[in-house]
């Protein structure tokens, strides 16, 4: 395949945009809207061109195609509802702000979860080089005054999208910014008493809550520390969070701290049946926090969060601000004046053996995913050659 490097500047972005190189990048539609699906011969990730989702993933063997992704119109239209009309599916990123807005902003027409996931993303470059494809987004955020880059890559061979992201200061003062990647499961993949979510948490807190009853009650306690993943329910007693109820009915939110001393934190979600797993690696240093946010209706179109960002719950800027820290760790990011932060972090999807249940320790080393769980003795290798 020969090589391609494409850049474009001023109209040619937006061209880019609507014919990306066949090579690397597919035009497509997912629900409808407009996406572009990059593939290797083990994954096909299907990107949305308006918000920036990576809304689908699937393996390319898979005769199912079984994506682990929520699909929040999918299941609205087959729950009988009308599907929702913005861009928020599968993993979205949610920057600058997590979370609903105060009054003045939303006056101001800043929308919750940040500005990015709501502009039309433009294709900067795309390349492939030997066994690497690439491709760079950039989208503005003209409310805040950033722009936001995020630059995925793809490996033959390998089960693993990398991911490299900015964020750049337009402005001439220092700022703290909130930032998360909304990485989200849904149904099917998510299974009542079958799917399980693992990570590493130093300390772990559940949201407080309204004692009003919402559209789904609550089964955990409100603000109360525990150590993930037993948490407390209303009565006292200690519930395993690893797996959705067997019978669905409630919506609750915790947090949980990862291990700042380690290189990388991990978050995973495991389908033993399928024998299908879903992980992300990323810096603690980056994003310190991971939300679980559950969303159990009885009608069995769940979905299920596992948000790894700067602040321990979504909620508006202000009152992340107030906060200052929590369990002694930051709960913001800096933005210098007309500089740029970055981010890395990776995910894979894979087959697992026969008899792997839970995952104990995923770990990255000299370009190998190793992934354990110590119960059943087993093990997960996974080749990671673009380590960030």
């Amino acid at each position: 395949m020969r090589l391609l490097a494409l850049l474009f500047a001023g109209l040619a972005l937006s061209a880019l945009a609507q014919t990306p190189p066949a090579e690397i990048l597919v035009r497509s539609t997912f629900e409808g809207i407009p996406a572009l699906v990059l593939s290797n011969d083990k994954l096909e990730l299907t990107i949305l061109s308006q918000g920036g989702a990576f809304a689908n993933l699937a393996l390319r063997d898979d005769p199912e195609k079984l994506s682990p992704y929520w699909n929040p119109r999918r299941m609205a239209r087959e729950d009988g509802r009308r599907p929702p009309s913005g861009f928020e599916a599968g993993h979205f990123v949610c920057v600058d702000g997590f979370g609903p807005v105060s009054e003045q902003e939303r006056a101001a027409g800043l929308p919750g979860h940040g500005e990015a996931n709501k502009q039309a993303w433009r294709v900067v470059a795309a390349a492939r080089s030997g066994k690497t494809a690439s491709v760079t987004f950039s989208v503005d955020l003209p409310l805040v005054e950033e722009r936001f880059t995020r630059t995925v890559r793809l490996v033959d061979g390998e089960n693993v999208v990398y991911v490299e992201s900015g964020l750049e200061s337009l402005l001439a003062f220092d700022r703290p910014i909130c930032w998360a990647e909304h990485a989200t499961i849904g149904s099917p993949f998510l299974e009542p008493g079958k799917t399980a979510v693992d990570l590493r948490a130093v300390r772990a807190k559940t949201r407080p809550h309204d004692p009003k009853p919402g559209p789904l009650p609550h089964r955990l306690a409100s603000s109360l520390e525990f150590t993930w993943p037993m948490a407390p329910d209303g009565s006292g007693q200690l519930i395993d969070l690893r797996a959705a109820p067997p019978n669905p009915n409630s919506g609750d939110h915790t947090t949980a701290l990862m291990d700042m001393n380690r290189k990388w934190a991990f978050v995973t979600a495991l389908h033993p049946e399928k024998r299908l797993l879903v992980g992300y690696l990323f810096h603690p240093q980056e994003y310190p926090w991971v939300q679980n946010w559950e969303n159990y209706p009885p009608t069995l179109k769940m979905a299920r969060g596992f948000e790894f960002g700067t602040q321990p719950f979504d909620v508006p800027r202000r009152e992340v601000i107030d906060l200052r820290s929590m369990f002694d760790a930051p709960v913001y990011r800096w933005l210098p004046a007309k500089s740029k932060i970055e981010s890395r972090f990776l995910f894979f999807y894979t087959r697992t053996p026969e008899g792997f249940q839970r995952v104990d320790e995923v770990s990255l080393e000299q370009g190998v995913i190793r992934i354990e769980d110590r119960t059943a003795g087993k093990s997960i290798t996974l080749s990671a050659s673009l380590e960030p």
